[in-house]
């Protein structure tokens, strides 16, 4: 039982996807396995990541609670379910530290003045949304937050939409649980979350100058050093 405790805390947690704001990605129910681990030690989330993070400003006010039975507060003790107490949501992350993302509309999304190539989006859906709140904008990510988006972008309240709150609808760093790194459940969605092409295009970082993170010791434990797709290679399920 401690076992299971000290790697729910620090290295892996399971958390169950509420919404559909991350199709096709991810579907409503799926489990996915979250690293910790590299977040402990320093390692601050990259574009194209998908990260679970706990609730930055009231984006889950208004979303019904449901008590737990007993085996699913077992569970969430050791780390197969998330807490029913944790307000935690899942998107992908798209802006990090000193980028400027902006969208006229339908699309395409850019990221210092690069137009991303999404083929992640969800079938049917633009880019952005042709909406007043969440269809035009554009931003600056400051130090210590990052920007982030669902898939299923006509289905996201995102950060688009919470640009009013404390945050400008920023994700800030001490509020990141971990990166989403494996669907787990059911078997036969089992997949990896790798980082799509779009955010290693040439110039994307240009503007910056930016390097990604260190990962510090994360090499220790074999599982977060799937990192990127370097040995991320997805399976389709």
């Amino acid at each position: 039982m401690g076992l299971a405790l000290l790697i729910k805390t620090f290295l892996v947690q399971a958390f169950s996807i509420p919404s559909e704001s991350m199709q096709n990605a991810l579907q409503k129910g799926d489990r996915v396995l979250v690293d910790k681990l590299t977040p402990w030690f320093g390692g601050e989330p990259e574009r194209g990541e998908v990260i679970v993070f706990h609730d930055p400003d009231g984006w889950l006010a208004n979303e019904p609670v449901t008590e737990p039975n007993s085996v699913q507060r077992f569970l969430s003790f050791i780390g197969l379910m998330p807490s029913s107490e944790e307000k935690d949501l899942i998107k992908r992350v798209v802006g990090v530290p000193g980028d400027t993302v902006e969208c006229n509309g339908t699309g395409p999304l850019k990221v210092n003045g690069k137009a991303l190539d999404e083929p992640y989006v969800f079938p049917g859906n633009t880019p952005c949304s042709p909406d007043e709140g969440g269809g035009t904008f554009k931003v600056t990510v400051p130090d210590g937050k990052f920007w982030v988006m669902g898939d299923h972008r006509q289905s996201s309240l995102d950060s688009r939409y919470h640009q009013n709150d404390k945050n400008a609808g920023m994700v800030p760093a001490d509020e990141v649980v971990g990166r989403a790194i494996v669907v787990a459940w059911p078997p036969t969605r089992w997949s990896t979350l790798p980082v799509p092409d779009t955010f290693d295009q040439p110039g994307l970082n240009a503007a910056l100058g930016a390097t990604p993170g260190v990962l510090g010791l994360a090499g220790a434990v074999p599982l977060v050093l799937w990192r990127r797709r370097v040995t991320a290679r997805r399976t389709d399920g």
